[in-house]
């Protein structure tokens, strides 16, 4: 590992921008002028969203991408060379490759010559068949069925992969690192373990920095953003995106720019501590963190200090995200006023199932009465109840005539009726394709 040992006793400033798909798009902008910093990351990938990207990539095979990064460093990209900010991200979602060439050419475009390094390796689509001949069931974690026997079609695969490929590749100079299916805390580590030059059996250090990567690879989230105490927080506007400072020891410091809304408390991060997690022992494909040790206090104003995290080796297993083709939806709802609402809903839901045949024809049929109404609305609007009948199967011809036999009960069914949104021949783009349900598995490492 090519490291500079004079910095070994620095901390290394690690900011995130991003928590997901979609998050505030200046946000990188925001990290990279906002204050001193060695790292820029962004965590873009939900489970959901491999699938999303599996969408942009059947209209595009160049695609697969998260396009919102490559805007990010359209803008960014030269501030950061020139103030030698390192960027890590696991944008590249299912094309890492074409993320890194459109990286190249917006460079080539800008004028700019940074060194781009991608990481692949997460994909298993082609080796599904392979594995499941070796024995692996790609057993679903939380309702214990094997992936053949669900009978559904596999559109993405996607084992987590950890922090050292990260290194491999600053240690080679990269100034911006893109992968697949890195894992969100691993975005972290790899900076980090690079930085202090760590080994691989640095368990208790590698597990400091683990923690400070779970905890700001949510964004916000982690400085006052769904915080429930929300009188806490001072301000929510223009809420501060986290940033990690950590110590060669794997101790760290959670805070966030000067002059940022929301906070870094104690209970602030505590609560994106206990985001997703449902076990002390924490497993990512680096090392096992043990949050059970953790020690926890507020330093100063909107910097929390971490320290004594243990970690422990890895398990004999990785985790894979696999998305299936599910079934089609369609979703109507329709506005109820006035009085008797609950047997206007009744008379509403009867007359619709009979027109279609029969709610139990569809592979699911749920209907909610939302009472947003009042007794004494003071406008039109107080006024209102919603009934929302949604339809679930793998038949779109069957799912697409929900939308027209609801229209058709408009003059034949209750008092005022009129639907929101309003209706359309054909389903909106929300509802064309097929649902995807992603189905989280363990695998054994190969």
């Amino acid at each position: 590992m090519n490291v500079d040992h004079s910095r070994k006793n620095t901390k290394v400033i690690i900011a995130n921008c991003s928590g997901f798909f979609g998050d505030r798009l200046s946000a990188a902008k925001e990290m990279v002028q906002g204050g001193p910093i060695d790292f820029l990351t962004g965590d873009y990938l939900a489970e959901l969203t491999m699938a999303i990207l599996f969408r942009t990539k059947m209209k595009d095979p160049n695609g697969g991408y998260v396009s919102t990064f490559l805007k990010q460093m359209e803008q960014m990209m030269g501030e950061c060379l020139d103030k030698k900010i390192r960027v890590v991200a696991n944008a590249g979602g299912l094309n890492p490759k074409g993320l890194a060439a459109e990286l190249t050419r917006v460079a080539e475009t800008l004028g700019l010559h940074p060194k781009i390094a991608y990481i692949e390796g997460d994909d298993l689509m082609g080796r599904l068949g392979e594995l499941q001949a070796m024995g692996e069931n790609f057993i679903h974690m939380d309702k214990g069925i094997a992936l053949k026997d669900s009978q559904a079609m596999t559109i993405s695969a996607n084992a987590y992969l950890g922090c050292w490929g990260v290194v491999k590749a600053l240690d080679e100079g990269a100034d911006i690192v893109v992968g697949g299916r890195l894992a969100d805390a691993s975005l972290v580590v790899g900076p980090a373990a690079w930085w202090h030059g760590w080994k691989q059996d640095d368990w208790d250090k590698l597990a400091g920095a683990t923690t400070a990567g779970h905890i700001i690879e949510c964004g916000a989230q982690a400085t006052g953003g769904n915080y429930s105490f929300i009188d806490e927080v001072p301000s929510f506007r223009k809420v501060g995106f986290p940033i990690a400072e950590i110590s060669e020891n794997g101790s760290f410091v959670i805070t966030k720019h000067p002059g940022t809304g929301g906070l870094v408390s104690v209970n602030t991060v505590k609560a994106q501590l206990l985001y997703e997690i449902t076990d002390p022992r924490y497993l990512t494909p680096d090392l096992v963190a043990r949050f059970d040790t953790i020690r926890i206090s507020q330093e100063g104003p909107d910097r929390v200090l971490i320290e004594d995290v243990k970690g422990e080796p890895p398990t004999e297993t990785a985790k894979v995200c696999i998305n299936t083709l599910g079934s089609y939806r369609n979703s109507m709802t329709i506005i109820l006023t006035g009085l008797d609402i609950e047997k206007k809903a009744r008379v509403l839901e009867d007359a619709f199932f009979d027109a279609v045949g029969g709610k139990e024809q569809f592979q699911q049929a749920r209907v909610q009465l939302i009472r947003s109404d009042k007794e004494d609305p003071a406008t039109n609007e107080e006024a209102f109840a919603y009934l929302r009948i949604t339809v679930i199967d793998p038949d779109q011809k069957k799912v697409n005539k929900v939308s027209s036999k609801v229209v058709e009960l408009a003059l034949a069914n209750i008092a005022g009726f009129t639907g929101t949104p309003h209706p359309l021949k054909e389903l909106p783009p929300l509802f064309t394709g097929r649902l995807w349900y992603p189905i989280s598995t363990f695998i054994r490492r190969w």
